[in-house]
């Protein structure tokens, strides 16, 4: 799946300004975090805007899984109030594409766009010609160099990344019967969405479970490695009782090298929706649970934080969605409360 990959490229400026660690989400100016519970449209609202021929428009970075969530959510609230989607795009992880798609977007006079911003530098420029003829601007987890809230943009909405986190390490504890050695790997660069969902877990752990120790951390910057770190970590730690993999990508490498062993007792607990993953968890196997975002969410609060701004009404600077811990037990309901679409057919 790509979700993880648009998460790092998602992350890359807010990292160079990240606040330091905190039992919260905390936005990239050190604000506090706004639950998207609380970003709604009054529905005293509705007829005016209804009346008002507003537009949106969503620029999207890339086309996932992840991505069609956070569009459905955000189309489906626009819908709601009578605002029609005239442009939805994908950049491709390219910086100069999201440029002219933007600049193609504004040809359409959209009232509202939803976008995750590629690069700061170059985003900064892009999406000036659209910030200065008033066009309410909302981001998901990045921020164009030197934007300033509430002038520049309506909000950064984003995961809830603590709990995801805190959550991983709350579900590998409870695998593990909250005691034993686990081992820790981390990504090892500096990106805002990993850093402060892999901290989060290891604060989780070492303040929460006494009867759990972190014996083996090993950061990772290159997803093929994670096989050879597994086995490195196991012939080291034989006995290991579970292991964080900081997002599921590299989870399928550890689960191969656990399975290569013929390791069936060490618990993998990790982040992000992923088939083949779910797959082992259902089955049974090494993982013990996957923590996911609420994708669909995140494009509701987007598009709603963008009609409070139309509205001329606040909307709190930085915005999470919550995060969501799925079990075998529950694969089918997680994959629906997550990305609102029925879990793949091999997990059903």
């Amino acid at each position: 799946m790509k979700t993880l990959l648009s998460k790092l490229i998602v992350g890359a400026t807010l990292a160079l300004n990240a606040a330091p660690l905190s039992a919260q989400t905390i936005g990239p100016g050190g604000e506090a975090a706004t639950p998207t519970s609380e970003i709604a449209v009054p529905e005293s609202s509705m007829e005016v805007l209804k009346a008002g021929g507003h537009t949106a428009a969503l620029l999207w970075h890339d086309q996932s899984d992840f991505v069609n969530a956070v569009s459905a959510g955000a189309t489906d609230e626009f819908a709601r109030f009578g605002i029609e989607v005239v442009a939805t795009t994908s950049a491709g992880f390219d910086a100069a594409k999201q440029r002219s798609d933007i600049e193609t977007a504004l040809v359409k006079n959209p009232s509202i766009i939803l976008s995750l911003p590629l690069d700061p530098v170059t985003s900064a420029a892009a999406f000036e010609a659209a910030r200065d003829s008033g066009v309410k601007l909302v981001f998901l987890s990045n921020l164009p160099a030197d934007y300033q809230h509430p002038n520049d943009y309506a909000a950064i909405v984003t995961d809830d990344l603590y709990q995801m986190g805190k959550q991983a390490a709350d579900a590998l504890a409870a695998s593990m019967g909250n005691k034993g050695t686990v081992g820790w790997i981390f990504h090892d660069a500096a990106y805002y969405v990993t850093n402060q969902r892999d901290n989060a877990f290891k604060t989780t752990i070492e303040n929460d479970y006494p009867d759990i120790s972190i014996v083996a951390e090993q950061g990772i910057s290159d997803p093929a490695r994670a096989e050879e770190i597994a086995n490195a970590m196991l012939l080291r730690n034989p006995d290991l009782g579970g292991i964080y993999v900081t997002w599921a990508g590299p989870a399928e490498g550890v689960l191969a090298a656990l399975r290569a062993n013929g390791n069936t007792k060490t618990k993998i607990v990790t982040l992000d929706l992923s088939e083949p993953i779910a797959l082992d968890m259902v089955k049974g196997g090494n993982v013990a649970a996957i923590v996911a975002d609420e994708a669909y969410e995140l494009g509701r609060a987007m598009a709603a934080a963008g009609i409070l701004d139309l509205l001329d009404l606040d909307v709190p600077p930085f915005v999470v969605a919550p995060a969501v811990t799925v079990t075998a037990e529950d694969v089918a309901e997680g994959w629906m409360q997550s990305l609102n679409i029925e879990a793949p057919a091999s997990l059903r």
